[in-house]
């Protein structure tokens, strides 16, 4: 995937919650997110980091448009496109890779198209292979290959390399760069790994506990190929000292 090919829909999305409120089962409501606004910029990277269960994962949803029980409004074309990975690779077991991936792809995705992908993440081999036969690693590829397979205008990305050990999340983390830099697009990311974030981020969002909100944003000016440990490590110990419960331990 050398030729970059830029995405379909280049205006910013806006995002504005006033409140999410989740009903329990007793009948209690619980808001997860209150006055939230978050404005992403085309064809960048922005990662979300708060607190568990402070609600960065309704956030996601609620842009997909998968949840539509709130107060307030996101702003995107409606023609445009959603690619979401999700924390488990979600693939269908009665269905090879190959036709995992040609499922959910965009329109006049071609074979070639199909066999660029699967080499830039290393699947060729795994095209005929059933989703059984595959480790979580090659899942998690196998997953990403398919939301990318939907050239999607805005990618979204719930922890996708958790529970993952650091060698094949690192792997994959690399993968993901190589393949968005190729086709860049708007992509959101959640995540509870800080030097992960660093690596990956354009616009760094820091969340607050329950019910959520925007507490700062960091923008890393540095492109993420010249983002080594040293640089990663540095910039981690600044967020902690001026951050500290959104970084303590992570």
């Amino acid at each position: 995937m050398n030729d970059i090919q830029h995405a379909g829909v280049t205006s910013q999305f806006k995002i504005r919650v006033e409140e999410k409120t989740h009903v329990g089962a007793d009948g209690t409501e619980l808001t997860a997110i209150r006055d939230l606004t978050l404005d992403l910029k085309p064809e960048s990277m922005t990662v979300l980091m708060g607190p568990s269960g402070c609600g960065k994962t309704t956030l996601l949803r609620i842009v997909a448009h998968l949840d539509d029980r709130f107060i307030g409004e996101v702003e995107f074309p409606s023609d445009a496109r959603i690619g979401f990975m999700f924390q488990e690779p979600r693939l269908l077991p009665w269905r090879t890779v190959r036709q995992n991936i040609e499922l959910v792809a965009a329109p006049g995705f071609t074979e070639e198209e199909l066999d660029r992908l699967a080499r830039s993440v290393g699947l060729t081999e795994m095209l005929p292979r059933y989703p059984q036969e595959l480790s979580l690693g090659l899942a998690r590829r196998v997953a990403l290959a398919r939301a990318f397979a939907t050239k999607p205008d805005l990618l979204l990305l719930d922890e996708p390399f958790v529970s993952l050990d650091e060698k094949t999340a690192d792997r994959l983390r690399r993968l993901l760069l190589d393949v968005w830099s190729a086709r860049p697009t708007t992509a959101v990311m959640v995540t509870h790994n800080a030097r992960e974030a660093i690596l990956l981020a354009d616009q760094l969002v820091l969340l607050a506990p329950r019910p959520t909100h925007v507490v700062a944003i960091e923008t890393i000016d540095v492109p993420q190929a010249e983002r080594d440990p040293k640089m990663i490590e540095a910039l981690h110990s600044d967020l902690l000292q001026r951050f500290p419960a959104n970084f303590s331990g992570l």
